[in-house]
């Protein structure tokens, strides 16, 4: 039987991936124009929302694992109580792509799949991360699609009435890294809750 996925393995990873991503925004603006640093910094947030959102993915999987009978109780299903990493994605993704709206967003996928008093839910839903799960996926979807309507959200989410790109507001003032440190920080939750 193959080994589960560990929560704790993917959220360690996840926090070294965070301090790359850091290191690289760092390093790798220094000697560019200013246009080109806000491109690096675009990069970082996308980078920074991919790999959160695999936390949570890989966070799912590894709930649903842990414990099926809260999926069988939103769904109706009677489900095993073993599943393959497998079947718990699919149970997530239903063939398509992990996505959510938010941070809003993300509690309600995360209640989908597990109880309300879930650790999971716990750690999401306290106060200290509301402002930087906002403006990740704010900033995330301004950086990739530059709409009016991921604009107007991106200015929402940073109480502004102007930003030129979303690179162009987090190369300032450790901006980036006030978020991607909230992310450490909720990693660290993950981590220290997390069974295996």
């Amino acid at each position: 039987m193959p080994k589960k996925k560990s929560l704790k393995k993917s959220a360690a990873s996840f926090q070294d991936k965070v301090i790359e991503l850091e290191t690289f925004t760092e390093f790798s603006a220094s000697g560019l124009s200013e246009k080109e640093k806000s491109w690096c910094y675009d990069y970082a947030i996308i980078r920074l929302y991919r790999e959160f959102e695999q936390l949570m993915l890989v966070a799912l999987v590894c709930a649903i694992n842990n414990d099926t009978k809260a999926i069988s109780d939103s769904t109706g299903v009677e489900f095993p109580k073993h599943l393959t990493d497998e079947v718990c994605e699919y149970l997530v993704l239903k063939g398509g792509y992990f996505d959510f709206r938010g941070r809003g967003g993300l509690i309600k996928e995360l209640k989908k799949f597990v109880p309300d008093d879930h650790y999971l839910v716990d750690i999401i839903k306290k106060t200290k991360y509301r402002q930087a799960l906002e403006r990740l996926t704010a900033l995330r979807n301004f950086a990739a699609h530059e709409s009016i309507q991921s604009k107007r959200a991106a200015l929402n989410a940073i109480d502004q009435k102007r930003v030129g790109s979303s690179g162009s507001w987090l190369k300032v003032r450790g901006r980036f890294k006030e978020i991607s440190g909230m992310l450490k920080d909720l990693g660290q939750e993950v981590y220290d809750a997390a069974p295996y």
